[in-house]
């Protein structure tokens, strides 16, 4: 115990620790420090509990934070119709277009073929993955032919594939892109039923997953084909005979539409925040600043960090790298219309004369508008190219 001494005193220390809590004086502090015996058994099971509750603790940070770090912008399955037919042409357009598919993307392979009621009349041939197009392309060679036409069960056990333990939701987009020669299942003819199973197989995933049907040499009934896409919510099937016609529908739903896709977000995130600077920067000259903050705001909000990311990742093409470049190019000049809307505004706060600044901020907004048109006309030429499209 330390005992204050009175003003000009030294203090005083008394060891008191056989006392019983009782303090005597006016200037004295008193601690207690208590132990509490533990056998040792019990002291081993309390650190494996703090040890536990650490590691636990770790685990939901690594869950909930680290691992959605690297999840994969795109998530693809190719599933391919195995049954009777050319399945040698379909395995060659998948073998050469897999080869430029995006460097980010995780991809799968799963075939449907066999006879009904089998275990094995559809096969994940390999499992989610990025960088595993090489995988992909000899799984594709080394497919055999089945019998039947299990196409109900490959869609059913496609869309699981998405939600195996510990599976990586995409940031983007979940897809399956389907190539089948056949209209219909060969194992069950109930359509009603078939497309009820995969409905619940989807609504159970709790992902929103995008399908792409190329019909190839599909001689049974396209029109059943067609009232599935309707009932899964989808495009269309797309219709292919030659083999160079497969090839060609492939590599856009493969590798062109999604630089269609992420091209697009780009103008659709930048092009309105620019618009409410223009309008913005129109009102300040009414003193309306409360405007030009709130757009401000929404401009600095504006990201397309995760787009520009996948573009990077899909450079195969001509089109692609345009498309790449001149998102940078949006993101950057929109970058230089916020810092003058941002110059623009501290000088109408301040009373000062706006010309300069407003020459300054024009000029950036035309730039940016210059380039957004430039994009434009690239996407609308490039969607003509697509299935359905018009030159």
């Amino acid at each position: 115990m330390r005992v204050e001494p009175p003003p000009g005193g030294e203090p005083v220390s008394i060891d008191l620790r056989g006392a019983q809590g009782i303090s005597v004086g006016d200037h004295t502090v008193q601690k207690n420090t208590f132990w509490i015996a533990l056998p040792p058994a019990v002291r081993r099971l309390l650190i494996v509990v703090l040890a536990g509750v650490l590691v636990v603790g770790s685990g939901f940070v690594a869950v909930r934070w680290i691992v959605p770090m690297f999840a994969p912008i795109y998530k693809t399955t190719f599933l391919i119709d195995a049954a009777e037919g050319d399945l040698a042409s379909v395995t060659n357009a998948l073998t050469t277009v897999v080869g430029n598919s995006g460097e980010h993307d995780s991809q799968s392979l799963r075939s449907f073929g066999g006879d009904c009621g089998s275990e094995d009349n559809t096969t994940q041939l390999v499992g989610f993955g990025t960088g595993n197009r090489q995988e992909i392309a000899e799984a594709a060679r080394s497919v055999r032919q089945g019998s039947k036409a299990t196409l109900q069960r490959g869609i059913v056990e496609a869309v699981g594939d998405f939600t195996t333990p510990m599976s990586l939701k995409a940031k983007q987009v979940n897809r399956i892109i389907v190539v089948t020669r056949h209209g219909k299942d060969a194992c069950d003819p109930d359509d009603e039923f078939v497309q009820a199973q995969i409905r619940d197989r989807v609504a159970a995933a709790g992902l929103t997953i995008e399908f792409r049907f190329i019909g190839y040499q599909v001689l049974d009934d396209g029109e059943r084909l067609k009232e599935l896409t309707t009932q899964l919510k989808s495009q269309e099937p797309t219709f292919t005979n030659s083999p160079e016609e497969l090839k060609r529908v492939l590599t856009w739903f493969a590798t062109i539409e999604p630089v269609l896709r992420s091209s697009q977000s780009v103008v659709n995130v930048l092009n309105p925040t620019v618009d409410k600077l223009n309008s913005a920067s129109e009102a300040l000259k009414n003193g309306r600043f409360d405007l030009a903050d709130n757009a401000l705001a929404e401009a600095r909000d504006a990201v397309v960090d995760i787009e520009i990311k996948d573009l990077d990742g899909r450079t195969s093409s001509a089109e692609a790298v345009r498309l790449r470049d001149l998102a940078v190019r949006l993101r950057t000049l929109q970058a230089s219309v916020i810092e003058a809307a941002d110059a623009l505004l501290t000088s109408a706060r301040s009373g000062r004369n706006l010309a300069e600044p407003l020459a300054v901020y024009t000029k950036a907004a035309d730039g940016y508008n210059a380039v957004a048109r430039e994009m434009t006309d690239a996407l609308t030429s490039l969607r003509a190219q697509g299935p359905g499209g018009t030159r």
